[in-house]
């Protein structure tokens, strides 16, 4: 297997919302590639400058960040043509690896703008080097920005950031500094979320587990499906009784906590996310916690149903 770690550059409307096309809010300018062999041993590299079609005056945001300027894209290739050579260089048998998710969402909702989803299936299973970066260095849950990261690892600054190609490489560079013992931590792209009971995504690692659903018409028959809603221990895997129910935390996730008769307390957080095309779906995920977050869990529900009590008598 190889290892494909990209990175775009995009350009919204430059007149704001009143000149977006909603399904396509941003127009990949630049892809940026390192390929890694196994050994995440780099072996090539790959740069596409990309002649924007819709947005072709940049957004002054844009135009700050990038080294680019219109006359530099407008020297570039049509979309269609970058994304057919990326692919081809990418070959099969690869994983890709990005800083953070949103460079893979831009990445699939340019195809689909242009009737070429079909190249990158999902959903979609990638390496987020930020997240890596996150677990090995720092606290799981702090994401840091590449230049960051860069300076943290002591890596040589040999190119401009905000640069497709050379973002690709300090990412790929960061990713070749990622202990093996944490690759394991893979990241689901859900874009395109699943489709069938089949297509439903189960993942498993050293402290919490994460579950996505297939789509659903609707928030309610969702939360009416009983694979969505299992509570269950994240050791034994048996499904355990409720102590406290599912409810709305106020975030617009759905909370729910069981007891494991052997193992102790089981939290599951339910994400219901909508998938743009108008049908639902659900990222479950479940870890065991201790006694004292149950019971503030507990608090927080009963503070939550006492404020929307006192908001309906007024």
């Amino acid at each position: 297997m190889k290892y494909i770690v990209f990175d775009l550059e995009w350009n919204q409307s430059p007149w704001g919302k009143r000149g977006e096309i909603e399904r396509f809010p941003f127009e990949i300018i630049e892809i940026g590639a390192v390929k890694l062999n196994e050994n995440r041993e780099i072996e090539d590299t790959f740069r596409a400058l990309v002649r924007p079609q819709v947005y072709t005056k940049l957004h002054f945001g844009t135009r700050a960040v990038i080294g680019l300027t219109e006359k530099d894209l407008a020297g570039g290739i049509l979309f269609p043509e970058a994304a057919e050579s990326f692919f081809k260089w990418c070959g099969d048998d690869v994983r890709f690896c990005t800083w953070g998710s949103a460079d893979l969402t831009e990445l699939q909702r340019n195809l689909k703008f242009y009737s070429m989803l079909d190249k990158l299936p999902g959903p979609v299973f990638y390496e987020d080097v930020q997240k890596l970066f996150a677990i090995a260095y720092e606290t799981r849950s702090v994401r840091r920005a590449l230049k960051y990261a860069v300076e943290y690892l002591e890596i040589p600054e040999t190119g401009e950031f905000h640069m497709a190609k050379e973002d690709a490489f300090y990412t790929a560079e960061i990713f070749r500094r990622i202990p093996t013992e944490v690759l394991g931590n893979i990241s689901v792209d859900c874009y395109q979320s699943p489709k069938t009971r089949d297509d439903e995504v189960f993942l498993r690692f050293d402290n919490y587990e994460k579950f996505v659903t297939r789509e659903f018409g609707t928030r309610e028959e969702l939360l009416e499906n009983r694979e969505a809603t299992a509570v269950h221990c994240f050791i034994c895997r048996k499904n355990v009784r409720r102590v406290i129910r599912w409810f709305s935390d106020g975030s617009g996730h759905q909370l729910a906590v069981g007891r494991c008769p052997e193992h102790g307390f089981v939290k599951s957080k339910l994400r219901i996310r909508e998938n743009g095309e108008g049908r639902i779906y659900g990222v479950r995920t479940t870890k065991m916690i201790s006694e004292e977050d149950a019971v503030r869990i507990r608090k927080k529900k009963l503070y939550l149903k006492t404020k929307r009590q006192n908001k309906r008598k007024k």
